[in-house]
């Protein structure tokens, strides 16, 4: 019997919890959280940073969230309020482990994890995701605003263009160049010298490599191998755990996904409901990959799947722009 492995945000939720709580918290959060983000995306995918891994993100915004108020308690509330699933998702959510061993796999913060976990059943054992403790950080006022003025100062920087294909600094625009090093001294040089640099130290978000861990974790309980995982991701944060499955011969699908993601699976799913997940792992349990083939080749009203290799050309701007569509312009266009 196979197992079956979902990222939260994209096929089973539509915010983005991170990005949603400090747009919350931080004035012009959204902009500071992008920003952010993007750096990310250029040291994870571009410069390939040894001891950095894509989704770090959730840790390089904690000091400000720190700075500006952020609780534990205030995170737990605000992503209980604030979920939205996927149409479809609690009852995939329901149905899956009642027929394969499931698994969720999440970059995201475990308050928002649990939300979603109590609203759909789902056992917080079968979840690996991004441990946070706000209160073992305490930070003077003076602190605080220091932090802040390197938030208006992130604010006050262009977003990062990557070109197709950059592979270090040299490739970027001049002002990209210019705003890599300011986000470098700040997170890599003052950051560290502060009592909230400790978040960069204790804090290891599940996204990269760290997903791919994670699914070697749950293969490891289920005495299983990667060419019986069926693996659905979205997002920069799934490439590895993607290229694990795909490389052992398993299912790796990359549903409603950004490029990154498209470039890491085998097949890839546009829907506006979470219900073809439920007939992927169907497939899958019967004839493993050859069960997601065939689906592939199958027509459906519902939603389009297919083989990334055999498909048109504009792939990846169609499903970026489905992408956007369901989750929303500025979610869909994160990392």
């Amino acid at each position: 019997m196979p197992l079956v492995a979902l990222d939260c945000e994209g096929p089973l939720t539509l915010n983005d919890n991170a990005y949603e709580f400090a747009e919350a918290l931080i004035p012009r959060g959204g902009e500071f959280f992008a920003r952010v983000s993007r750096y990310d995306d250029y040291l994870a995918d571009v410069e390939k940073r040894a001891g950095y891994k894509a989704g770090d993100t959730l840790k390089l915004i904690l000091p400000f969230l720190k700075a500006y108020g952020a609780t534990n308690s205030l995170l737990r509330e605000f992503s209980r309020k604030t979920l939205r699933v996927l149409p479809g998702a609690v009852e995939v959510l329901r149905t899956l482990p009642g027929f394969l061993p499931t698994f969720i796999i999440s970059t995201s913060y475990r308050p928002y994890l649990e939300a979603l976990c109590e609203v759909a059943g789902f056992p917080l054992e079968q979840v690996f995701c991004t441990e946070v403790d706000f209160e073992t950080v305490k930070i003077s006022p003076t602190e605080a605003r220091v932090l802040k003025e390197f938030c208006e100062k992130i604010l006050q920087l262009p977003l990062i263009e990557i070109p197709e294909g950059a592979q270090g600094p040299a490739d970027l625009p001049p002002e990209s160049r210019q705003a890599v090093e300011v986000l470098e001294e700040i997170f890599w040089q003052r950051l560290p010298e502060m009592e909230a640099g400790r978040f960069l130290q204790e804090v290891n978000p599940v996204g990269g490599a760290e997903k791919a861990r994670a699914l070697e974790t749950a293969l490891s309980e289920t005495g299983l191998s990667p060419l019986e995982a069926l693996y659905l991701g979205d997002s920069i944060t799934d490439v590895e755990a993607l290229e694990l499955v795909r490389q052992g011969g398993g299912g790796a699908v990359a549903f409603n996904a950004n490029r990154y993601a498209l470039r890491a699976a085998e097949f890839y799913v546009l829907s506006e409901k979470a219900q073809p997940e439920l007939e992927l792992a169907r497939a899958f349990a019967e004839q493993g990959r050859e069960g997601l083939v065939e689906l592939a080749h199958r027509a459906s009203q519902a939603y389009e799947m297919g083989l990334v290799a055999e498909a048109p050309e504009d792939l990846v701007s169609r499903s970026e722009d489905f992408r956007k569509g369901v989750r929303g312009e500025t979610i869909g266009a994160l990392g």
